[in-house]
């Protein structure tokens, strides 16, 4: 069961017909006039946001991409193209000089972008470091293991395996955002759910694997009995162009779940990420910036570009209503999870039966850990990839940030029915 439109929020949850199509309408020209006037103060356009091929640093299409690429959002692909095309280009391997007055130059670019092929993602800097154990590094070896009988889908599940009996069907519900938002930290307590079974690896169908077909992502789904729900999560799906049209070729009534988390500390959060697999990278305050001294922000990084999440929810609601997605916060997952864990539950028609008795809150990580209500076993956290320290960033770096962040924030409220207070939180600080 969804939950009811915010009241006096036009086109909130449950909304459709023309006060929604409205709305939307609103939006996009509203997105559009804050990018024109980004662009016109020498930021990164409309254009450049929608259009790999139009990023400084970006080869023509046609231009082949890093093998190991990490995809966070996608062009619309040629009609004479394939879907996955060939790779090619090696990521860079040594640290690109600084400009002293904080902008990059020449070579820092490489750290950026790879080149790409027509309709290819954009990459996440170079590709090469930006694959996370949890979260992007997903091997065939491991999705075939996840899809083996026995198997509750590989990545680690806190909870029993599943029989050898019942079938393999596709999702009916996907977690499709965003990256180092919390959706491993989600995953996990759904699974926790008798009623859910969910691969633990994450498919990269929608995005990386489209090309192997709807017999191939379905074999890697754990088996499920009658009246169970098939899940899965890849969240970069949410940031890639195609990823909304295929879906709802695959299931028009799919449920989609995007976890958001204020996307200054989902910026930080990533960069740190990489900077502990690739410690020579730039500094954070480097790479956000076109310009630091015009304080000009960079929004082809991916890492500030992921976070512009009204771009990206615009591309979802050509094709499924706000009825069909549920934007869980990242920040009351670690605050209150089981209340999170309520609404994901009623979203997915589920009775509640994760509560708080699951969850035990770890101080020394910052954030709750999973734990069996029925036994006396020590509690599950999530893996050393999670809750790593965030790197000291300049105060007025972040303040830069949240001023470029605000209006697609407002914008992104505006189009959920609701507010996350992403701005009471820094307020606070």
């Amino acid at each position: 069961m969804s939950p009811p439109a915010q009241a006096g929020v036009p086109g909130g949850r449950g909304s459709k017909g023309p006060p929604a199509r409205k709305l939307l309408c609103m939006c996009s020209l509203s997105l559009c006039l804050t990018y024109l006037c980004y662009s016109l103060m020498g930021g990164t356009g409309p254009a450049a946001l929608r259009s790999p091929a139009a990023l400084p640093g970006t080869a023509v299409p046609g231009a082949p991409r890093s093998p190991a690429a990490f995809p966070v959002t996608m062009a619309p692909r040629s009609p004479a193209s394939p879907p996955g095309s060939p790779a090619g280009a090696p990521a860079p391997s040594a640290a690109p000089p600084r400009a002293s007055n904080g902008s990059r130059e020449g070579a820092a670019d490489t750290w950026l972008r790879t080149q790409l092929a027509p309709g290819e993602v954009i990459t996440a800097q170079s590709g090469a470091f930006e694959r996370d154990p949890q979260e992007s590094s997903t091997t065939d070896e491991e999705l075939s293991r996840a899809g083996s009988p026995g198997s509750r889908g590989g990545g680690g599940s806190t909870t029993s395996t599943t029989p050898d009996y019942g079938e393999k069907r596709l999702p009916q519900a996907l977690i499709i955002g965003v990256k180092k938002g919390g959706t491993r930290a989600l995953l996990e307590a759904i699974r926790a759910h008798p009623d859910v079974r969910a691969v633990g690896t994450e498919p990269h169908f929608f995005d990386r694997n489209y090309e192997k077909g709807l017999e191939w992502y379905r074999d890697v789904m754990p088996k499920t009995l009658e009246g169970q729900i098939t899940m899965e999560k890849t969240p970069s799906y949410f940031v890639t162009n195609e990823a909304p049209r295929r879906i709802h070729s695959m299931a028009k009534d799919a449920k989609l779940i995007v976890v958001v988390r204020n996307p200054v500390t989902r910026a930080i959060s990533d960069y740190t990420q990489t900077l502990s697999k690739k410690p020579e990278i730039p500094t954070f305050e480097v790479l956000a910036f076109k310009n630091r001294s015009l304080g000009l922000i960079d929004a082809s990084w991916s890492a500030i570009r992921i976070g512009i999440y009204a771009l990206h929810l615009e591309n979802w609601l050509q094709y499924f209503p706000l009825s069909q997605i549920l934007f869980v916060s990242g920040e009351r997952l670690i605050t209150d999870p089981a209340g999170e864990m309520a609404k994901v539950q009623d979203f997915l028609g589920l009775k509640r039966i994760v509560t708080e008795k699951h969850f035990y809150f770890n101080k020394t990580k910052g954030f709750p850990c999973l734990k069996k209500p029925e036994d006396s076993s020590a509690p599950r956290c999530l893996g050393k990839s999670k809750g790593r320290t965030h790197p000291k960033i300049d105060p007025d770096v972040i303040h830069r940030l949240r001023k470029f962040y605000k209006p697609f924030n407002v914008m992104f409220y505006q189009m959920t029915g609701q507010d996350f207070q992403w701005e009471q939180e820094e307020s606070d600080k």
